[in-house]
């Protein structure tokens, strides 16, 4: 018995070292596992819950444009060209007799011509000259015109004006008329007056007259004179640049009855045709103060 229970204890104590191993191995086994929780949940960042309105946000569809290409400019339509007014047809001047007592006394008349205020125009058959007013009126003057053979018509513009101008005749004049100055300084005995205006590059002129008497008669060359109080008056309306119309001598040929309002006509010359130039080219002379002779 003794001897059996020896048995025991001795087998006992060596089951007793293997349990502790295992105990102390289980201890440390434990230990580690729980240094590897631990340090495992210090390195794991927490995941940070969005708030609610962000949440929202990025749930919502984003809508994204396509690329807007830039298309071709389409030119705009080109603008029609606006036509030219058409001026209106010119009036004829009032039925006036020149040799009614005062007729040719410088007043305003009655005269809805359809020009523009500014406008001069001459009434070379019925020797009156008409600045427009306004558009039912005018200032009449009476005037002196070419005579035959020197008369004509059309639509000039004033291209200058001078005040006691000189005179130089024409080569044409003095082949006429040798006795003719070749130069006269302006002055009272000038039979250019004591105004003067230039109608375009022709040799006509508006100017006065040494010889008021001449007044009503068909004596000059071509040019259009007046008394001196007359075409100061008229120098002092008319502005450079203005329309000058001058209507045919024969009442047949104004624009209102057929006669294009710019027609220009003249009567036969008495002179030699290669020496004297016609108002329908007058526009090609060369300019200067040339004017038609005083008789």
């Amino acid at each position: 018995m003794a001897k059996r229970a020896k048995a025991k204890r001795g087998k006992a104590e060596t089951l007793a070292i293997p349990m502790a191993a295992r105990v102390a191995i289980c201890a440390v086994a434990v230990a580690a596992l729980g240094y590897g929780l631990l340090s495992g949940q210090a390195g794991v960042q927490p995941v940070r819950k969005p708030p609610a309105q962000e949440a929202r946000a990025s749930s919502s569809p984003v809508y994204v444009a396509p690329p807007v290409h830039a298309a071709a400019a389409v030119p705009a339509p080109a603008a029609a060209p606006i036509p030219a007014p058409v001026p209106a047809p010119l009036a004829e001047p009032p039925k006036a007799d020149a040799d009614a007592p005062g007729a040719l006394v410088r007043q305003v008349v009655d005269y809805a011509s359809r020009q523009a205020p500014g406008t001069v125009i001459i009434d070379t058959g019925n020797t009156f000259l008409y600045f427009v007013l306004n558009d039912r009126q005018a200032m009449r003057y009476g005037i002196g015109v070419g005579r035959e053979g020197f008369t004509w018509s059309g639509e000039q513009t004033v291209a200058r004006k001078a005040e006691w101008p000189d005179w130089h005749p024409p080569v044409e004049m003095v082949s006429r008329q040798p006795y003719l100055p070749r130069f006269m300084a302006g002055g009272p005995g000038n039979p250019l007056g004591a105004r003067a205006m230039y109608l375009g590059e022709t040799e006509y002129r508006i100017h006065g007259t040494n010889n008021p008497a001449t007044i009503g008669k068909r004596v000059s060359s071509g040019c259009i004179r007046l008394t001196n109080d007359d075409v100061t008056d008229l120098y002092e309306r008319v502005k450079v640049g203005a329309k000058v119309i001058v209507l045919p001598a024969a009442a047949a040929r104004r624009p209102s009855q057929g006669a294009p309002a710019d027609a220009a006509s003249r009567s036969p010359d008495p002179a030699p045709p290669s020496n004297r130039p016609s108002a329908a080219n007058a526009q090609m002379l060369p300019s200067g103060p040339k004017i038609a002779e005083a008789r």
